[in-house]
Parts: C-alpha cells; sequence; structure tokens
C-alpha cells in the first residue's frame, strides 16, 4: 500500500489495545480563551501527533470560515501533561498513554478527561541515505541506545564488526518525549532508560535535520516524519520489515507500531468551540491520518472513540 502524503507548512514541521480506564475527578474550571474576540482551542504535547492535530485543526478553521481559532504546540507528550494538568491547555497530543504520576498531577488540580486515540504510529528508525545499512535488529538498536553504551558505544563497528570503522552519531527525542518513552521500554527493557550522550530535541523537525546532514548518523521519530522527508533520509527495517501502513496493520513492523492519543478536558468539552473541535477530529481522523503518514484506526476503535465522546455530552 502507499502512503498518500501532504506537503506541510514551515510552522507544521509529529496494534491492537484496550482503551485506558480514565480516573475521573471534579472538573477544575477552565476559563475559555479568546483571540481577539474569536473561540480558541488550546492544544499542546507530542511532536509526534502534531501533524494530524495540525491539519485537523487548518481544515477546521477553514470549515468554520475563522469563526473558531485553534492553536497546537509541541513540548513533548509530557511538557503537554503538565500544561495539560495545570488546566493551561484544553488538548494534550500524547505518543503514549498517561503515566500513573500525570494522572495523579490531574486528579489533584481536579482535572478530569477522556482518553481518544486518533492513529496508529511506526515510530521510524532513520540513517543518511547513504549509509550503506538497510536493516537492524533491536538487539543492535539496544546496544547503541541501552545506558552502558554511554561513552563507550561510539563507532559504528563497535555494534556490529561488519559495519564501517566509522564515528556513530545519535539523534533521538528528549525526555519529555512520548516516543522516547516506548521507544526505550521496547528496546532497553526500561522507559527513560537510555544512554544520555545523544542529541535531543521534542521537535522532530530538529531530528530529521540533523540526521539528514549527518552521514554517521542514527535517529528515531514517528512515522509521519519520514513520510514528508523521505527524499533525504533512509528509514531501517527492523528485523527485515520496513515501517508502511500495510506493515503496521498487518502486525509485522514490531516492537516500535503504537497508537497515538488526544486527551481532553471534560470541563473544556462543554464550550462549544472545543466540542466542535473534538467531534470534528474523530469525524476526519482516518482520512487527515492517512494524508500526513500515519495508519488509520480500525473503523471499530474509531466508533468506540465516538462513543466515548458522545457519553460525555
Amino acid at each position: 500500500m502507499q502512503l498518500k502524503t501532504m506537503q506541510f507548512k514551515q510552522n507544521r514541521w509529529t496494534l491492537a489495545g484496550a482503551f485506558t480506564a480514565i480516573a475521573a475527578t471534579v472538573a477544575f474550571a477552565i476559563p475559555a480563551v479568546h483571540s481577539q474576540g474569536t473561540p480558541t482551542v488550546r492544544i499542546d504535547g507530542s511532536s509526534t501527533v502534531y501533524p494530524i492535530t495540525e491539519a485537523v485543526a487548518e481544515e477546521f478553521q477553514k470549515a468554520k470560515q475563522g469563526a473558531m481559532r485553534v492553536t497546537v504546540g509541541i513540548s513533548g507528550t509530557g511538557g503537554g501533561f503538565k500544561k495539560f494538568c495545570a488546566g493551561q491547555t484544553d488538548i494534550s497530543n500524547a505518543s503514549r498513554p498517561i503515566k500513573d504520576s500525570e494522572a495523579q498531577a490531574c486528579k489533584s488540580a481536579g482535572i478530569n478527561y477522556i482518553e481518544l486515540p486518533v492513529a496508529y504510529d511506526a515510530i521510524t528508525v532513520v540513517v543518511h541515505p547513504s549509509n550503506p545499512l538497510t536493516s537492524i535488529t533491536p538487539a543492535e538498536l539496544k546496544k547503541m541506545w541501552e545506558p552502558a553504551a554511554q561513552g563507550k558505544v561510539m563507532k559504528w563497528n563497535q555494534v556490529n564488526s561488519s559495519w564501517p570503522d566509522k564515528p556513530l552519531k545519535l539523534y533521538g527525542p528528549g525526555a519529555d518525549s512520548g516516543t522516547f518513552d516506548y521507544f526505550t521500554e521496547e528496546i532497553n527493557g526500561k522507559s527513560q532508560a537510555s544512554r544520555t550522550d545523544y542529541t535531543p530535541s521534542e521537535d522532530d523537525n530538529v531530528l530529521v535535520q540533523g540526521v539528514s546532514r549527518d552521514p554517521g548518523a542514527l535517529g528515531y521519530f514517528g512515522y509521519a516524519y519520514y513520510e514528508n522527508n523521505k527524499g533525504k533520509l533512509k528509514s531501517l527495517a527492523i528485523n527485515g520489515v520496513k515501517p508502511s501502513l500495510e506493515t503496521v496493520n498487518n502486525g509485522s513492523y514490531k516492537p516500535l507500531s503504537r497508537p497515538i492519543f488526544i486527551y481532553v478536558s471534560t470541563n473544556a468539552l462543554k464550550r462549544p468551540e472545543v466540542k466542535a473541535f473534538v467531534e470534528y477530529y474523530l469525524q476526519n481522523s482516518a482520512k487527515l491520518s492517512k494524508e500526513v503518514g500515519y495508519v488509520p484506526l480500525p473503523s471499530n476503535m474509531q466508533q468506540q472513540a465516538m462513543s466515548r465522546l458522545r457519553g460525555q455530552n
């Protein structure tokens, strides 16, 4: 299958599983925000989820002919939850489920929310186009990225003796990133366990630029960023399987496939602009997630998400 891609503006540059049980609390009063009198929906969080949310936001604002405004920031999944649980945003983009500590922070602040999956992602491992490597194993990735590699594994041939005797330069998400959490847990065996002598960023565009300019580089980030920059990057197969819509759907791309989410404040949902935006998001997530380079949810999961949203009305 081929993924349809769309051109992003500069400012746009982000498996089956049950829904996570969400703890309900008394809703914290979040005041409506206006920009020059325009009702505004405030969103922040994951750079992985950013492309689809930004695409939905642009289409939504066009449909509303400027009557409603949507702002979308990037601070990483963890950074987004900090703002969300402080009542600073209405919606939080997340490339992983909320952690217990984050859920407790929301509860302590009186923030009630619902979790809505919006697409599937394939975390993509990339190298410079000149790199002769085409495939890598989870064990080789671990040898590169585990904490014990810090200051020691500095060349490609230290990972695999058949690889070049050349410097290895690593690029990856920062510690506030949900992609960092997921990758470290799946590859290194523990969330947040990673060497720290690499170039980190919560903005995947920074990682794209770093790898694309460095022949000795390897990095990882959400599939949409690879799909929209494939002319200057090479993706590596994991155990011989390349990331794609087809391999995510059939479950063969593992262990780096995962769902991505938005978290919505139930108090914010009482505002017409937030309710209208989230409904529009779920109605158009399949189309727009595919356009930006992610894998649409199965129809039954889309229906479950819509049912969950309607249950808040």
